[in-house]
């Protein structure tokens, strides 16, 4: 647009506004004009852009006025020009610092979910910014607070995109090839006078040999070394001699706790491991399932060589020795006595965490993972006991949120993190299968809070292809955590543990819970009342086919 800096009349392009001595052509002298003598005007002309707040102004010379006009101007003039351009400085950083504060500006997100990538570099903990270059731009715009209209559309679009579909179970010849060496050293049988799975393997070594030598766990993590100094110490003395031959006594474990994080398994594992008939793998969480079998050490740090099923069995030969001493004991020999000590096993990501399989099984099905952790437990154990804690997934994802983020951890932060990750798993949705986008690595990586960790019942019945339901038992935190003495009941009954003493029975059930909120996430506060809404309306239809599935509208999650 136009105008005369006389009159203030809009022009048309080209246009002469006669009726002001200025606008009569290229011909006109300001300094003989009786109405511009001694002035220097200049035409103003202003480009509209379409922005909200502000329009950018330019000032131009008419191309028709000499130089020599330009550099006369007036100190006032010049002062005038100045000024205008320090306003409309201020203008526009008052607008961004009280945007940024506010979370008014629309600042577009700099993710949008592209195809697949099969980058070895890429781990499941790996900070942003180092899948950043995997997205382009997306082209919606979300503010928190304000924005939930906006948020609502993307969750109802990835609604409208939910299909649970049954997936194929591989069958056991596919299975023995993609891993050989695994199927080379766990049995098909395991001793029938020991509840818990265990077999003989012939050790060959010597007096001075280090059975740990070459274990990974040792290898690797300085705070295991002293587990494995002692049963280096101890080792020579539990193998078992037969006909100038020496076996060692092999053990897996007779039930997984597999899920899921933050929803009350450290409690679970820490009471279960007070009961008499119970033992657990020398460290908690080995991850073995999910990463160090793939040589996945830290994620962050890419691959390293995979860890071998004998490092991981390793891990039970503290409970091994003593389901050994049950079994050499002259009651089980006189008596056929039965060894009744079960190992458990605790890693909260065996149920969910299968984001290795794209680097390694490369025939998959449109995105899809071809084969999953349970087909290969179960094609060793086809009789395991699994054990599934849970909470309200809105619930959880914040409590994930705040015992994971390092820094700047806020309700606010917190609110701009859930939309970025719905507005990434929508993009997924709109191209893949559900299945394939909460199996994807680098989705995964991506979000910057784990959504897909609280699709329970993706997880759920992907396990029940191939374990029967009975052998699956799903808890909820929320009745954990107000009758404890109820759930660990039914845990016991489920593993067909012996009855206890009163003392016992208080000692695990009276102990104070553990891995509990620390005080400096407590003091942050509950999430925004916008974000918890947000994601109750995403986490709702998963939640219904859940409830569905185990016949309990309990987890359904109405009341919390």
């Amino acid at each position: 647009m136009r105008y005369c800096i006389n009159c203030c009349i809009h022009l048309l392009p080209n246009d002469l506004h006669k009726q002001c001595f200025r606008c009569r052509g290229p011909n006109h002298n300001n300094q003989k004009c009786p109405v511009c003598k001694g002035e220097n005007k200049v035409p103003l002309y202003t480009d509209s852009k379409q922005m909200k707040l502000l329009a950018v102004l330019e000032v131009r010379t008419d191309h028709s006025e000499s130089w020599n006009g330009f550099f006369c101007l007036r100190k006032g003039k010049l002062c005038s020009l100045i000024f205008g351009l320090i306003i409309m400085t201020l203008v526009m950083a008052s607008y961004i610092l009280t945007g940024a504060k506010h979370g008014l500006m629309l600042v577009p997100s700099p993710f949008h979910y592209g195809a697949f990538t099969s980058n070895p570099s890429l781990m499941d903990n790996e900070s942003l910014s180092d899948v950043k270059d995997h997205y382009q731009p997306s082209k919606m715009n979300i503010s928190y607070v304000k924005d939930y209209p906006s948020i609502k559309l993307i969750i109802d679009t990835i609604t409208s995109k939910i299909e649970f579909i049954t997936r194929q179970r591989p069958d056991l010849e596919e299975l023995r090839k993609q891993e050989p060496h695994m199927f080379s050293v766990i049995p098909n049988k395991f001793l029938p006078n020991s509840k818990n799975p265990c077999w003989y393997e012939e050790y060959r070594g010597n007096t001075t040999t280090d059975p740990y030598a070459t274990n990974s766990y040792a290898l690797y993590s300085k705070r295991f070394r002293t587990i494995f100094d002692y049963l280096r110490k101890v080792f020579w003395n539990h193998l078992y001699h037969y006909k100038d031959k020496h076996y060692r006594l092999r053990c897996l474990p007779h039930f997984y706790i597999i899920g899921q994080p933050k929803c009350g398994t450290t409690d679970l594992y820490d009471r279960l491991r007070l009961h008499p008939d119970v033992r657990f793998s020398a460290i908690k969480e080995p991850h073995w399932w999910t990463r160090k079998r793939f040589g996945i050490i830290r994620l962050r740090d890419g691959f390293h060589d995979r860890y071998p099923v004998e490092d991981y069995l390793d891990l039970f030969d503290l409970a091994a020795h003593q389901i050994q001493g049950v079994l050499q004991s002259e009651a089980a020999k006189e008596r056929g006595k039965m060894n009744n000590i079960i190992i458990g096993r605790a890693s909260a990501s065996t149920m969910w965490d299968n984001n290795a399989w794209i680097f390694f099984y490369d025939n998959s099905t449109e995105g899809e993972p071809p084969f999953l952790i349970q087909d290969f437990i179960h094609a060793f154990q086809p009789n395991a006991k699994l054990i599934i804690m849970l909470r309200d997934p809105v619930e959880r994802l914040y409590s994930d949120y705040l015992y994971f983020a390092s820094a700047n951890k806020s309700a606010e932060d917190f609110h701009e993190k859930v939309a970025e990750s719905l507005q990434l798993f929508e993009n997924c949705m709109l191209d893949y299968s559900l299945r394939a986008c909460v199996y994807n690595n680098t989705l995964n990586n991506a979000m910057p809070v784990r959504l897909q960790v609280g699709l329970y019942v993706v997880y759920l019945l992907d396990w029940l292809t191939v374990f029967d339901k009975d052998q699956i038992l799903v808890l909820r935190l929320e009745d954990h955590a107000s009758n404890v003495k109820y759930t660990m009941q039914m845990v016991f009954q489920f593993l067909d543990l012996g009855p206890l003493s009163e003392k016992q029975e208080a000692l695990i059930t009276k102990s104070p819970a553990s891995n509990t909120r620390r005080p400096e996430d407590r003091s942050l506060g509950p999430m925004l009342p916008t974000t918890k809404a947000i994601l109750k309306d995403f986490y709702r239809p998963f939640n219904t086919k859940l409830a569905q599935v185990l016949f309990d509208d309990a987890f359904l999650w109405k009341r919390t």
